[in-house]
């Protein structure tokens, strides 16, 4: 950690404060998620055209994790944040405005949903990137640090959707996407009030950004383990993202209830939570690489018991059990990437990686339908579990995760 930051008085307020505005700002985010699909099909009533705003609002976060990170480096961790937050509440707040006054076209709800995504995606890169600082100011380890924002953004994801539902149905979901503008004008005032700068700020650099992208990427390349880390999480967000359509067809099929969907994905929800409690309360005495090797072995559980078709309750203890295994992944990534990536250059090189985890999503998501229809649901749970869980353990084999035992401080890699 950085001179300056080591110096200060030790104070629980920046993290707080980092924490609550990330909650509050991925609330709204969840709620939007749901609010704006359905206020497209209310107001067009087309499913295609729902799909092309969801398509509009994915493609910003991979174009921004891409190319975003460098500028985010050169503005500044809080002041972009801050600028993010701001930006993407008019962005957001203009959907209700124009539809209840001059009118609202398709194409300048499909650009404002573009814009908001564009504006979101660097501002949450800025608030993950100080997560080390205001750790080290309240004298927290990372481990800690890392697995309470994942707490925060799990939980706020388990809220934010049935909050969105029943907010939708009594007040409509114009008035949800005005909570939503609101939460990123609460997320900004936290951090703008709150958060200090950190106490190291990069040098300004005189290279182009051409050339800073560059270097965050060579970073990333030369670094066994965080390029394992990324190669890892690219591949096995490809099946995650089948889970996405093969899920409600299971509940559909199988259970042929809604109320089953939403106990499977709530059981999930939930048990990712508990995960990640537990490894920012005992993760810093842990073994990151067994954690992690461990943890996606039994995040692949719920595909041989699904292949059973059994009981609700068992498929939910299913879900139940891969939540909670999955908990901990994301707070060790973060860890990792925290310890390994110099201050200056964290947004470019969380940004690739934010950007090289979603990229396959969407592509999964359309294989998982066509897969699906064409060879039918078991064969297809069975082909993506054993795919899963084969890549899971080669991967584990690889040199570079080795790595995720090595701890390193922050001011040795600063230097």
């Amino acid at each position: 950690m950085s001179v300056e930051i080591a110096a200060a008085p030790r104070s629980r307020v920046p993290v707080i404060a980092l924490l609550g505005a990330n909650a509050v700002s991925m609330t709204g985010n969840v709620a939007a998620l749901v609010a704006i699909p359905w206020f497209v099909l209310e107001t067009t009533g087309s499913p295609a055209r729902t799909g092309i705003t969801a398509f509009a609002g994915l493609l910003p976060i991979v174009v921004s994790g891409l190319f975003g990170g460098a500028l985010v480096d050169r503005l500044g961790y809080r002041r972009t944040g801050v600028l993010a937050d701001l930006a993407s509440a008019a962005a957001v707040a203009a959907i209700p405005l124009l539809h209840a006054t001059i009118g609202l076209t398709f194409w300048q709800l499909v650009a404002l949903v573009f814009v908001g995504g564009l504006l979101d995606a660097p501002g949450a890169t800025a608030r993950g990137a100080l997560i080390p600082d205001v750790c080290a100011r309240a004298g927290w380890s990372l481990e800690r640090g890392s697995g309470a924002n994942a707490v925060v953004e799990r939980g706020a994801r388990l809220a934010g959707a049935p909050l969105a539902g029943v907010l939708i149905a009594v007040t409509g979901a114009t008035n949800v996407l005005w909570i939503d503008a609101a939460t990123f004008v609460v997320s900004a005032a936290a951090v703008a009030a709150w958060v200090p700068r950190p106490g190291q700020r990069p040098p300004r650099s005189s290279t182009s950004y051409a050339a800073e992208l560059r270097a965050g990427y060579s970073f990333l390349r030369r670094d066994a383990t965080l390029a394992a880390l990324v190669g890892m999480l690219s591949v096995t967000n490809l099946f995650d993202a089948v889970s996405f359509v093969a899920l409600p067809v299971y509940a559909e099929r199988i259970y042929a209830s809604p109320v089953a969907l939403g106990a499977l994905i709530g059981a999930q929800g939930a048990g990712s939570v508990v995960g990640a409690m537990v490894f920012a309360a005992v993760g810093h005495r842990l073994s990151r690489r067994r954690v992690f090797g461990w943890g996606f072995v039994l995040t692949v559980l719920w595909y041989p018991v699904a292949l059973l078709f059994p009981p609700l309750a068992v498929m939910v203890g299913a879900k139940a059990i891969s939540g909670i295994a999955s908990g901990p992944l994301n707070p060790v990534i973060d860890t990792v990437f925290y310890e390994r990536v110099p201050s200056g250059m964290r947004a470019r090189v969380l940004g690739v990686t934010q950007a090289a985890a979603w990229v396959a999503m969407p592509l999964g998501v359309l294989i998982a339908g066509a897969v699906i229809e064409a060879v039918g649901l078991a064969p297809t749970l069975l082909g993506v579990g054993s795919l899963y869980l084969a890549v899971t353990l080669a991967a584990m084999a690889l040199p570079g995760l080795r790595g995720l035992d090595e701890r390193h401080s922050l001011g040795d890699l600063a230097a």
